[in-house]
């Protein structure tokens, strides 16, 4: 079980992702777009660095859901490799089952 503070940190920052997500895509827009004259880039660059920190998408760790477990992550389950193993046992995961050979 990860501690408290560190699941509800990693909460707020997917809720200020998803806040600035949308002024982030046309500030990366401005600067890719090759139109853009260099004062405009200029511009959109100095206004995405003073955006927060945390509104960029790499600062969101993929976390268990269950207990928070940062390690170990398997997308496919939204789970970690134990909790995986643990619910695929016992039946909970659908489609899931163990091989032997």
């Amino acid at each position: 079980m990860a501690k408290k503070s560190k699941i509800a940190r990693n909460e707020h920052r997917k809720e200020v992702v998803a806040r600035y997500a949308a002024r982030r895509a046309e500030l990366k827009e401005i600067i890719r777009r090759p139109s853009s004259t260099p004062a405009e880039r200029e511009a959109a660059r100095a206004e995405l660095r003073r955006q927060p920190r945390d509104a960029s998408a790499t600062r969101v760790r993929n976390r268990d859901s269950v207990d928070g477990r940062p390690r170990g992550y398997l997308r496919t389950f939204g789970l970690s490799r134990v909790r995986t193993r643990q619910q695929a046992h016992a039946g909970f995961l659908p489609g899931v089952t163990k091989s032997s050979w």
